[in-house]
């Protein structure tokens, strides 16, 4: 400031500038090289609470600061967090260091970026954490990973965790009930563990943990499995008692990987052993397992080709009046051709076919296949036989795909022969199947038939709710019927309830001629399907040989099961 130019100022004129500097909007401060402050404006009172408006905040960290820029006779910046008590607001200060009048002075100039910093946080929490259950992300996990990895001094364990069925809980429960199980899992699996320890969430319904350090694997095992025990309890949400496991898979340093990736890969490779063999455990990876994971890529390249050069193929299976041989319908069971021409059963890529989102190609790929020979169908089992077609529960609560096939099912011109085909999960889920999906179907006269039933979801008072045409009973009820009193007796209720409820009971899987014996003689069921009567027949076949009458329909059906047997045995399954 020039003395000159303001020594001749009025006492109005200096007034006035002095209002100027207390009415400034950042805050303003003037001291001595002794500290004491000559000159503070409102906003720097109200910033350091020297005003009353609140308690005033720990100053001791701007008082070394203000010492700092002194000494050092240059400016300084900061960024001062204020905190008062939960409450924290952030300044930015230049301290700037002058010599007026010979005297030594430090003018502090403040502003209030507490929103721009709140704002900064956020956005690095939204990167860095999970915005549902607070845990990092993967990229933080991935980094502790790499710096253990750069150390090479310890051994450490990465584990890959995912919760077991999620995606029924979500559509029983709706996705609020879902979140919040995420949390409180999470809260779960965190507990016990060390500072040097850290969960994740990488995904939906997918957590990293890593521990660091470990001493065995036998330590971490142990570890794994009270974690896992803890999860066994019940977790009540919503009034609601929710049940939830979680497969696990883990990889050790150096043992299985020496970098994150191949670690992380190889804990999943492990998670997905657990996930086909029974869930709810954990198991560690070891080279039978990679070996089975590059068998199963090997599946997924076969089977998008196999679906982009259409070599899939349709068998049909008999579903059989047991008092008179009289064929009542047929079920097309999908099956792909391999690069060697050799059939495989759905088993091989059927389950990956839904997880890598190609089974709804596939489904309309059966459906046009069946109205490409459905002359040929008619002369084999009658004009009059129900077509049955499987629909994956996911399909079943997916209202777009579901249009589409009622769609695809009118354009035939007989979407009356029809009959799906749906777990019975597809009814419990709270997805609405039966009072917006299955009216779409009713409309156009295509049949509902309950499949599996008794494997799933399936209670007697749940069966009272649905609205199906069709009850297929499992073929773990049917087989050895006649020996096993307990099944007999679920046998009689299951066709008990359907019958008061209008609805007809096929026996799946009947493969001997005491199964059928103790059904006509034990009970009212009059339809079977199942290697008895007649293997699955695929059209290559009927073209062979199409029997023109109904005679020769019957003898289809009372095929002796032995023919063609090889290939479909009981372990690996023949149907779907």
């Amino acid at each position: 400031m020039n003395d000159n130019k303001y020594s001749g100022a009025s006492e109005a004129e200096l007034g006035f500038l002095k209002e100027i500097v207390r009415m400034l909007p950042a805050g303003l401060t003037v001291q001595d090289a002794h500290g004491e402050l000559l000159l503070v404006n409102d906003a720097a009172a109200a910033q350091l609470g020297m005003d009353g408006s609140r308690p005033s905040p720990d100053l001791a960290p701007r008082r070394e600061a203000c010492r700092k820029a002194l000494s050092a006779g240059q400016p300084v910046v900061t960024e001062e967090a204020l905190h008062d008590g939960a409450a924290r607001q952030v300044l930015l200060t230049t301290h700037l260091p002058v010599r007026l009048a010979g005297r030594e002075l430090l003018i502090s100039a403040s502003s209030d970026i507490t929103e721009q910093k709140n704002f900064e946080d956020q956005l690095f929490r939204s990167a860095y954490f999970d915005e549902l259950t607070g845990l990092p992300s993967r990229r933080v996990i991935e980094h502790r990973a790499n710096s253990l990895l750069a150390r090479d001094r310890e051994r450490f364990a990465l584990a890959f965790l995912d919760v077991d069925n999620f995606k029924h809980i979500n559509d029983y429960y709706g996705h609020a009930v879902g979140d919040a199980l995420l949390v409180e899992l999470s809260k779960r699996l965190g507990r016990d563990l060390r500072d040097s320890d850290m969960l994740s969430r990488i995904s939906g319904d997918e957590f990293l943990l890593l521990l660091s350090p470990i001493q065995s694997q036998e330590e971490v095992a142990e570890f794994m499995q009270s974690t896992l025990e803890r999860l066994t309890a019940p977790f009540f949400i919503d009034h609601s008692e929710v049940f939830a496991s979680t497969s696990v898979g883990i990889s050790l340093y150096p043992d299985h990987g020496r970098s994150f990736e191949t670690l992380r890969q190889n804990a999943d490779i492990a998670m997905y052993r657990i996930k086909n063999n029974g869930k709810g455990l954990a198991a560690f990876f070891d080279a039978s397992m990679e070996r089975e994971a590059q068998a199963r890529i090997k599946v997924e390249q076969s089977l998008r080709l196999a679906i982009l050069e259409k070599r899939f193929c349709c068998a049909f299976q008999s579903k059989v009046d047991i008092r008179t041989q009289a064929v009542k319908g047929i079920e097309a069971l999908v099956r792909l051709r391999d690069d060697e021409g050799v059939i495989q059963a759905p088993g091989s890529f059927i389950n990956l076919a839904g997880e890598l989102g190609l089974i709804d190609e596939l489904t309309h790929l059966v459906l046009a296949e069946i109205v490409k020979s459905i002359d040929l169908i008619n002369d084999t089992f009658g004009a009059e036989a129900t077509i049955s077609i499987n629909v994956a529960a996911k399909q079943a609560g997916n209202p777009e795909f579901m249009r589409s096939f009622a769609l695809a099912l009118e354009e035939t011109g007989f979407p009356q022969r029809f009959m799906i085909e749906v777990t019975e999960d597809a009814f419990v889920a709270k997805n609405h199947f039966q009072a917006e999906i299955l009216p779409m179907f009713r409309k156009l006269g295509v049949g509902i038939s309950i499949d599996d039933f008794g494997t799933g979801y399936s209670s007697l008072s749940a069966l009272a709710d649905i609205t199906a045409d069709e009850i297929k009973i499992d073929r773990s009820f049917i087989t050895d019927i006649h020996k096993r009193p307990r099944s007999q007796g679920i046998l009689r209720a299951i066709e008990s309830l359907s019958e008061a409820l209008g609805m007809t009971v096929i026996a799946e899987g009947l493969e001997s001629f005491e199964e059928l014996a103790y059904l006509q003689a034990a009970t009212k069921i009059r339809y079977a399907q199942g290697y008895y009567f007649s293997r699955p027949i695929f059209l290559e076949e009927l073209k062979l040989a199409t029997p023109v009458s109904s005679e020769a329909r019957a003898s289809v059906a009372s095929r002796p099961m032995q023919q063609n047997r090889q290939g479909y045995s009981r372990a690996s399954g023949y149907r779907r």
